[in-house]
């Protein structure tokens, strides 16, 4: 669609947007008055504009036209938030500056926003000044001080842990730091905020500190009734509501290490991961409340033939299931150590490379990685939260997940260690409950995936709410859109996206956005704090750091909180083999291709490995392809493609078929998808949706006989970009 520019737009033109003439006529004025005194196609044009002229309760199609005709030749990334020089010194970066700025930039420090860039590049240069700041800073407690904040790796050491050595010879213990009172709150701070699905109209529910402090040692002293060994694996199946994280907590301050297993698996998913993590025991709900329907969690969990269970009651259920021999129902699990309740539970303190967390991400070979977080981990997570999403005292965090992925245990740290609230639904996101909640919880951080805010705009089930108390939005786990972003930032009357990309196995992210930058939609604007980024040219070397260009993602070895062991592969093969060096350290591979455009912004373009990215979720091709291979007799091999569709946004999940009889391939393909989505969702994960189906004559492989998956993704996004698949 073509826009005008501000300047030509006329009262007719609004009026045809379906505003009435009257209010046309207004929009007009103020318009009118912000080109004239900043003029037409400026970030501070359009910074007015979204502030002063536009809401929520106005049509989307004005917000576009009024956007994108302010930038209609503005060129690549242009900012759809700007930052405001005097927020900007109260955000946790900017006192930070004005504290430190000159004694950590010396004479490059000038205010907050115009120095963000050297602070960041500060942060790579002199981490251990930087990293002991920010963990001062978020009030982390040691039982035993580290003796330096890094111990870089010797060139001995080198193959072995090209990461080096972070906060060495330290003993903590995060989930106490999460329960502990400090300069950041008191006892009576209510740190928990949650509401069930149907009970949309009652107040929230919520939790202080000491209420909190009082459940989860009421758990450890349960969990050390069970007479596991200290340091033994525990796994949580089960929907991210106040028990699950509780339990987690508890898990972790007494000295055990959570397996975690997202409420969606299928039986044998669960079973592959309480294998390699030689889980002991495992958390799960009887069932899954979702509306009128109840899912069935625990028969999961024993199809998957789990190791003892302890078993909660799904709220609205009756808990009248029968359990195997040995496993335990929630009530009587408590009911063990109830002369125990407000005890204080002494937390285990333990090594900073002691396990606190096992997470999985799925590998190119069909069984995923597992990835072991330690008692730095959740620091790394903390420290993201706190520098770009600038979470602090008095936040309240959203951000519907699950303690099965990432940004389950994320959230637990990112609010709790940052003195926040984090805010739970007990539901789903897509609902105009959880959009109430919302606005009843008064969450001040929402983070979301691009999926769930696709769903939100073409359902519209935010109308009508108040989402004014929002500070900003974070994004994470696929590619975001423009349109569907610059809609999302309406409903809150353009607050920003901190968009955030990273990984399981760094921790948190190595790009994001920021307060103190301008914020272009669907980019990156900054490096994390503490990492350094490389783009790989074609011959496989990083091109210049400040250079446009295109190609696979490589980050600078020395990474707070990143991995550096797998408990099922090599780490160093999988991070580190065959990556080129830069000023003699060895660059660590992601697998992600990144742009870094001639504005400095950095954009995703997918995976450059065989794994995809579908809902969110990374899973590997081999796994899909083993499944669908065996649906039909009349089907060779399959290749399962992520495609990322011609506007942005989440990638299709689409399936190349070869048929053994090669005339075969006018059979019906959409009653193959039905059955290829049919298998997937039962035997892999319900979440996932094929999108189409192609057939060809024979998959494209290399001479070692591997197939050409980058190759089916080019050809099938180009096949997409010039028609319907």
């Amino acid at each position: 669609m073509v826009y005008r520019s501000l300047d030509s737009v006329t009262v007719k033109d609004v009026e045809a947007l379906g505003i009435s003439s009257e209010l046309a006529q207004e929009i007009h004025k103020k318009v009118t008055e912000i080109v004239r005194d900043y003029g037409s196609a400026t970030p501070e044009a359009w910074n007015r504009i979204s502030k002063h002229v536009l809401t929520p309760n106005l049509p989307f199609s004005l917000h576009q036209a009024l956007y994108y005709g302010c930038y209609k030749d503005f060129g690549p990334d242009p900012p759809a938030w700007i930052p405001d020089p005097e927020s900007a010194l109260f955000t946790n970066i900017g006192r930070l500056l004005e504290r430190h700025g000159k004694e950590f930039l010396g004479s490059k420090y000038r205010d907050p926003i115009s120095s963000f860039s050297h602070l960041q590049e500060f942060s790579v240069s002199n981490p251990e000044v930087y990293w002991k700041t920010v963990l001062d800073e978020m009030c982390i407690d040691f039982s035993v001080p580290p003796n330096c904040i890094l111990q870089s790796p010797s060139e001995e050491s080198l193959t072995l842990n090209p990461g080096g050595k972070w906060l060495p010879g330290a003993f903590v213990n995060p989930a106490k730091n999460c329960l502990n009172v400090n300069s950041k709150r008191s006892l009576d701070d209510i740190v928990i905020i949650w509401r069930d699905e149907g009970d949309d109209d009652l107040p929230v529910k919520s939790m202080t500190l000491k209420e909190l402090q009082t459940e989860v040692w009421l758990v450890a002293h349960a969990l050390n009734a069970l007479g596991l060994n200290r340091g033994s694996a525990i796994a949580i199946d089960m929907p991210m509501n106040v028990y699950s994280v509780i339990i987690y907590l508890a898990i972790v301050l007494a000295g055990y290490v959570v397996v975690s297993i997202a409420d969606s698996f299928a039986p044998l998913e669960i079973s592959t991961r309480l294998k390699i993590s030689k889980a002991k025991a495992i958390f799960a709900q009887d069932l899954i409340i979702r509306g009128e329907k109840s899912l069935p969690l625990y028969s999961r969990v024993v199809e998957a033939k789990a190791p003892m269970a302890i078993v909660l009651p799904a709220k609205s259920s009756s808990f009248n299931i029968k359990l195997r021999d040995g496993d335990i129902s929630w009530p009587e699990f408590l009911e063990r150590v109830k002369k125990f309740k407000g005890d204080v539970f002494k937390a285990v303190e333990q090594p900073i490379e002691a396990f606190t967390n096992i997470l999985f991400s799925s590998g190119t070979t069909g069984e995923p990685k597992a990835i072991p977080w330690t008692n730095g981990s959740p620091f790394k997570a903390a420290a993201d939260a706190w520098c770009h999403m600038d979470i602090r005292k008095g936040d309240i965090v959203a951000w519907p997940t699950n303690l099965g992925w990432m940004m389950g245990p994320w959230l637990v740290y990112a609010s709790l260690l940052n003195g926040a609230s984090m805010a739970l639904y007990n539901g789903s996101p897509l609902s105009s409950g959880f959009s109430k909640f919302v606005q009843d919880a008064k969450v001040t951080m929402l983070g979301v995936i691009p999926s769930i805010v696709r769903t939100w705009k073409s359902t519209d089930c935010i109308a009508g709410y108040d989402w004014s108390s929002i500070r900003c939005f974070s994004s994470t786990g696929e590619a975001s859109n423009v349109d569907e972003y610059l809609w999302l930032m309406g409903r809150a009357c353009y607050k920003p996206v901190i968009e955030y990309c990273g990984g399981t196995e760094i921790g948190g992210g190595f790009v994001s956005g920021s307060f103190l930058q301008p914020q272009s939609l669907a980019a990156f604007s900054t490096s994390v704090m503490g990492c350094r980024l490389f783009i790989l040219g074609d011959d496989g070397h990083p091109i210049p750091e400040d250079a446009p260009g295109m190609g696979e993602l490589a980050l600078g070895p020395l990474m707070f909180g990143s991995s550096s062991t797998l408990l099922n592969a090599s780490h160093y093969d999988v991070y580190f083999k065959e990556m080129p060096s830069w000023n003699g350290l060895i660059l660590r591979r992601h697998g992600d291709v990144f742009e870094r455009t001639s504005r400095g912004y950095y954009r995703a373009h997918g995976r450059a490995d065989d794994t995809m990215n579908i809902g969110g979720i990374k899973v590997s091709s081999v796994e899909i392809e083993r499944i669908c291979n065996a649906v039909d007799s009349s089907v060779l091999e399959t290749a399962a493609i992520g495609v990322p569709p011609a506007d942005g946004g989440p990638e299709h999940l689409v399936i190349a078929v070869v048929f053994k009889d090669p005339d075969n391939s006018t059979s019906d393909l959409n009653k193959l998808r039905i059955s290829f989505n049919s298998a997937v969702q039962r035997n892999l994960n319900p979440l996932f949706k094929v999108s189409h189906v192609v057939a060809l004559p024979s998959l494209s492989r290399t001479a070692t006989n591997k197939v050409m998956r980058r190759v089916l993704r080019q050809q099938l996004a180009q096949v997409d970009h010039n028609s319907k698949l």
